[in-house]
């Protein structure tokens, strides 16, 4: 007879010291000494290397004793040889820890040179969650990361994974090591402003989803996710459309910033579709992984309908809705997508249907396709491509 408690069982980790609050840039080169870094190399992307924020950084650590270094050749996407070329420049330049600074991109770049830099001659791959090896012990030290979050979307400056494009396969693996967890955030939300309509949108709409498919995720018993996912979830119905609108709105941005690292807490108990959709659309068409989110958003909460309708009326509740009822939370997320502007087909992000075939397939081989709270297979991604491509919502 099966113990009604066996399934009340899980690993809850929550090590991260984020500093948050606008102005705390200004205490970087402090959480450098802090954590016994003396020659950090900052790592960015080629778009904010040239901007004041990251000048101001450098110049700011430097004038503080705390020289640095700056690194930034890195694809939107990243992919193995940018993080060969970073902890080559890590090496060559006798650093002793990171400073991952801006989106997505920039901070699974930083953890992941900070994985290998000291350990060139293990494959990159190894680390994958998909590989045998991914679990065995090693004993080297990683450089600490600080990491330092532009954008509001990702949440990876409070995760231990990093995601890393295989060109030779074409495809997004998940690194995962414990060492490459950040040893301190600072989310300072006076970094976003400005960012433009889109890529706020995008990046917001990323956040949501890490929230939203945390929340719906039942692999294990985890109801701290599942309230700091509820939580994200409002703060992004509240403030994603102020951000979107007013990209001078701190307020905004701060919220957002918040429910950006919430959700990044939350899916450490898991994802699901969306990102098993999204991740082969990013990684054969090189789009935006948080706008690839929102598109196939409704078409996966759709299908996921019969095993998380009681979850979405809690939820419905919970965000104050004009009904407690799925297709309360499907009309606000359809609504929110209009007025924020993200697409809704696959198509208009360039996305054909004889692809379809190959992106399910690939989506069927994703490790978060397991984590999805209803069953999947290539006939049920393939529907959801098909729908997804067509604007097919029944």
């Amino acid at each position: 007879m099966t113990n009604p408690t066996d399934q009340l069982r899980g690993v809850w980790t929550y090590p991260t010291t984020v500093f948050f609050g606008a102005g705390r840039i200004r205490e970087l080169a402090k959480q450098c000494r802090r954590l016994g870094i003396a020659r950090p190399l900052l790592v960015t992307d080629p778009g904010l290397a040239a901007l004041p924020m990251v000048q101001d950084a450098v110049a700011g650590n430097t004038k503080a004793g705390v020289p640095t270094a700056l690194f930034s050749e890195i694809r939107p996407n990243p992919v193995e040889a940018n993080v060969r070329a970073g902890a080559a420049a890590f090496r060559d330049g006798g650093h002793d820890g990171i400073i991952a600074m801006g989106g997505g991109s920039a901070l699974d770049s930083g953890k992941a040179i900070a994985l290998i830099a000291q350990q060139d001659e293990t494959p990159l791959w190894d680390f994958d969650v998909m590989s045998p090896n991914w679990r065995r012990d090693r004993t080297v030290d990683l450089p600490p990361v600080v990491a330092v979050p532009t954008t509001a979307g990702t949440g990876s400056e409070v995760g231990r994974a990093a995601v890393v494009a295989d060109e030779s396969t074409h495809t997004k693996r998940i690194l995962i090591h414990s060492g490459m967890l950040p040893r301190v955030v600072i989310a300072d939300p006076a970094l976003s402003v400005g960012m433009p309509a889109r890529i706020t949108a995008g990046t917001g709409m990323d956040a949501l989803a890490h929230n939203l498919e945390a929340y719906c995720c039942a692999v294990e018993y985890h109801p701290m996710a599942d309230g700091i996912a509820m939580e994200g979830v409002r703060l992004v119905k509240e403030w994603l459309p102020v951000a979107v609108r007013d990209g001078g709105n701190l307020t905004a941005r701060a919220h957002m910033l918040a429910a950006a690292s919430m959700g990044a807490v939350a899916f450490q108990k898991g994802l699901g579709a969306i990102h098993a959709l999204s991740h082969p659309v990013g990684a054969l068409f090189d789009t935006h992984h948080g706008l690839t989110n929102a598109v196939v958003m409704p078409y996966v909460l759709r299908f996921n309908r019969p095993v998380i309708e009681e979850k979405m009326v809690r939820l419905a509740r919970y965000l104050d809705l004009d009904e407690a009822r799925f297709e309360a939370v499907l009309d606000w997320v359809l609504a929110l997508r209009r007025e924020i502007g993200v697409p809704h087909t696959l198509s208009e992000l360039g996305v054909p249907e004889e692809r379809i075939p190959e992106l399910a397939e690939m989506s069927a081989a994703d490790p978060t396709a397991p984590e999805n709270p209803r069953p999947l297979d290539v006939a049920a991604l393939t529907t959801l491509f098909e729908d997804a491509i067509a604007g097919n919502l029944g």
